[in-house]
């Protein structure tokens, strides 16, 4: 796995996201982890593409209606079987962590890459995302001189939760070691 130098993961799905912007200094440093699932707790549709894509049919179930406004993305999106959709190019501001601050630097979308999983809080996340989730990190730390990761619930503190209780920071982080 690489990414090449137009920011954009070689050999993976891509799908644009309008929902991004240039980098106010250019500089990556944080990855931030994630987790969606549209509608709530329902995976394999095609509710968080759409999202991303701001063509989410808001009859398609109530709780779209109360999503209908949001302008969204992520770098990444890792789906339940271990496939990688990349949304916004590394070298553009993916809108992913809103009001956010890490090791006292607000507005984290400015030098932070988001990885969605499709997930929820209180689910166990697959083997292939975990897997998925190893390998991009290290394709993403070999390219951009990132210092550190977290989860959207350390860098939005009281306002998110995810990526949750189920997911498993000492797996990723050992599997880390032994990619």
């Amino acid at each position: 796995m690489r990414i090449d130098a137009q920011g954009l993961l070689a050999d993976s799905e891509y799908i644009s996201s309008p929902n991004c912007d240039e980098r106010p200094s250019g500089k990556i440093e944080l990855l931030v982890i994630h987790n969606i699932s549209l509608p709530p707790g329902e995976f394999g549709g095609d509710g968080i593409m759409r999202l991303f894509t701001n063509t989410l049919d808001v009859t398609a179930h109530p709780y779209y209606q109360t999503i209908a406004a949001l302008k969204v993305s992520a770098h990444f999106l890792l789906c339940r079987d271990g496939r990688i959709i990349q949304f916004v190019p590394c070298l553009k501001r993916a809108w992913h962590a809103g009001e956010s601050c890490w090791q006292g630097m607000p507005r984290c979308n400015d030098f932070s890459l988001g990885i969605e999983l499709e997930g929820s809080d209180d689910m166990p996340f697959t083997d292939a995302q975990y897997v998925a989730l190893n390998h991009l990190t290290i394709a993403l730390r070999a390219t951009y001189p990132i210092r550190g990761i977290a989860g959207h619930s350390d860098i939005a503190f009281g306002r998110k939760t995810d990526p949750g209780h189920c997911f498993d920071w000492t797996r990723y982080l050992v599997g880390l070691c032994k990619t």
